[in-house]
């Protein structure tokens, strides 16, 4: 069956549908329901079955005969190591280290927090809590001590899994002090710390709490794999509130399962034994979905990769790591690409390796611009495939389906929704758009499979953060329209939707005609206070190596394009050029921040942004032109 005969099955039958992608995973007890209902909007699926979601990830590929098949690749440029655990070894770790904490007193439903490096024991660590039944939260690496504390205190972990250090180009950032501070201001303390010492920086062990990650898994036998019920937390993951108190996505583990096990043939179009490479980072939900679990799941190598798109050691390494180790699949944020292209704009050192066994680039993680995947198709010769989730729906919500049908890449699109996915544009009362009208996009519930049930211990936030806004509906937060063809365009989150003189307009499609312009390799348009027209938009240009035009000219050009493209009714007249964008570790921009520091307003430091110091350098920009004051 193709996309449209497949999508129709579903919602002819979705209980068939779901019941029959299940019979792909190995149970203890099958399901014998799909749905459901909790009432008042609440679902849960597969919740009468018993599963492992170790098991699945790991122990059954090898009973399979298939032990001998590499697991992990761990490519490390800072380091200069590589490391392939196969199948066979990554049971006897993972069981080992479940082992050690099992021997902790660590019990199915106790929480552990992870707090690590990309290294493989990351995997091992999150698979080893699977396998128990305990609930994993993974933290971003180096996350500052009162961020980790706040984690700390709302899921209350037994036990956290730790690394000495982590490394970025040219320092080492060490772990240990944060993991300090953070236990010391967090009102829950964890009962042991397990800590990998890295050779790069080995830390001091804090007597009474802490092990070394090898020392504690001596003597301790090896641990089997727990059954769980299919509506059991398989592991909690933050992401940042509007409040900025974190929100703790909830996953539950059979849907999740069955869920990402469809999705790595069907929409990557991988088979089991294919490498699939996800440059991520495992703190974030890209990490659990597609360097960790589906891959796995789905018994497919998986690269675990420590290092930055360009400077380990420049803009080749991406096709280095595609090239040695046969990745089939790639996927990776659009940002990561921008920051290649603004590099290496004519693709020099793409020319250097054989990617003839690279079959498609996936992006997603932000809004994907037409010049960058325009310029990826046209260095890499394969489709570029944007897609759209969230960290709250665990994997794609509107893709294009590979591996079930290659449709028609429409530029700008992220093509359209997956099984699963009923999605509606509407108004802000509620009501359908007519397509082509911008308006919020929402998903009739219930949700699929695999996507979050509820938020940890908090479900009144639940509701009100998704479900009051559109009453039957999950609101995404994004704004967008659909085509004739069902065609899906994301074009802003919602509140970047701006204002200017009562007409409502897209930063995103400003964004898109400023990456247009040939010195231009990264963008961002806001939408800043303006007494006349309520908002103005504000564009902030990144500018190719090699630019060496004088910026007045260059800004001039942007602000014509603005007018050609869109017309007048933007009221778009500054454009400024900036060496970088304030940014989020994952690479998304951090547009809210820039709108608050333009309209000389307080703002909370966002916990996630890659390098603070970038900020300033944005209101003295913003000053340049008469803001930030």
């Amino acid at each position: 069956m193709g996309y449209r005969e497949t999508y129709a099955a579903w919602q002819d039958d979705p209980e068939a549908f779901w019941l029959k992608a299940a019979e792909a995973i190995d149970w203890v007890e099958a399901p014998t329901q799909a749905l459901f209902e909790r009432g008042d909007d609440l679902f849960e699926w597969f919740a009468d079955a018993k599963v492992n979601g170790c098991y699945n990830a790991v122990d059954r590929h090898v009973e399979g005969g298939r032990g001998d098949q590499v697991a992990i690749i761990h490519d490390s440029p800072i380091t200069g190591t590589q490391t392939k655990i196969t199948y066979a070894d990554l049971q006897t770790r993972v069981a080992s280290l479940a082992g050690a904490l099992a021997a902790q007193g660590v019990v199915k439903g106790d929480r552990v927090i992870i707090y690590m490096p990309m290294v493989p024991e990351a995997l091992e660590a999150m698979l080893a809590c699977a396998r128990i039944g305990a609930v994993h939260s993974v933290v971003f690496g180096g996350f500052a001590a009162n961020e980790l504390a706040v984690r700390i205190d709302d899921c209350a972990p037994k036990a956290i899994i730790a690394a000495s250090c982590g490394l970025e180009p040219g320092r080492v950032v060490e772990y240990k002090p944060l993991l300090d501070g953070a236990i010391e201001l967090a009102d829950h303390k964890p009962e042991v710390c397990i800590v990998l010492q890295r050779p790069q920086h080995l830390c001091e062990l804090t007597p009474g709490r802490d092990l070394d990650w090898h020392d504690c898994q001596k003597d301790v036998p090896p641990a089997e794999c727990v059954p769980v019920g299919g509506n059991h937390p398989a592991y909690i993951l933050y992401t940042s509130g509007t409040t900025g108190a974190p929100k703790g996505v909830v996953r539950h583990t059979a849907g999740h399962l069955v869920a990402l096990n469809w999705t790595m043939k069907n929409i990557y179009n991988v088979d089991p034994g294919d490498v699939f490479w996800a440059a991520s980072d495992v703190g974030w939900v890209v990490g659990h979905s597609y360097i960790c679990y589906g891959p796995l799941i789905h018994g497919n190598t998986t690269v675990v990769f420590e290092g930055k798109p360009i400077g380990t050691p420049d803009a080749g390494t991406f096709w280095r790591i595609i090239e040695e180790h046969n990745v089939r699949s790639f996927f990776t944020a659009p940002t990561a690409i921008r920051a290649v292209k603004r590099e290496d704009p004519k693709g020099e050192y793409r020319k250097k390796y054989d990617l003839s066994g690279l079959r498609a680039l996936y992006l997603a993680g932000e809004r994907a611009d037409p010049d960058t995947i325009e310029w990826a198709q046209e260095i890499l010769d394969i489709p570029v495939y944007d897609h759209w989730w969230q960290t709250e729906t665990g994997y794609t919500i509107a893709g294009n389906p590979a591996g079930l049908e290659a449709l028609p890449v429409k530029v700008g699109s992220p093509t359209v929704p997956m099984p699963g996915y009923q999605v509606e544009i509407l108004d802000e009362a509620g009501h359908p758009q007519k397509p082509g009208e911008l308006g919020a996009i929402a998903i009739k519930l219930p949700l699929p499979p695999g996507t979050l049930p509820t938020l940890w211990n908090a479900e009144d936030r639940f509701r009100k953060s998704y479900l009051t806004t559109f009453p039957g509906y999950y609101e995404t937060g994004d704004a967008g329209m659909m085509d004739e063809d069902g065609y899906l365009y994301i074009m802003a989150r919602t509140d970047d939707v701006i204002n200017v003189a009562g007409h409502r307009l897209s930063t995103g499609a400003m964004e898109e005609v400023l990456a247009g312009h040939p010195d231009v390799a990264e963008c961002a348009v806001v939408g800043v206070s303006d007494a006349l027209k309520g908002q103005s938009p504000v564009g902030f240009l990144c500018l190719s190596n090699g630019v060496n035009r004088p910026h007045e000219e260059i800004t001039k050009e942007c602000v014509k394009r603005i007018r050609d493209q869109i017309g007048p009714v933007a009221a778009f007249k500054q454009a400024i050029v900036v060496d970088r964008l304030p940014k989020t570790r994952s690479g998304k921009i951090l547009r809210a921040t820039m709108v608050k520091i333009a309209d000389g307003q307080e703002f909370k430091l966002p916990a996630t942004i890659d390098d603070p110091a970038i900020l300033d350098e944005i209101k003295v920009a913003l000053q340049t032109i008469g803001y930030a004051k």
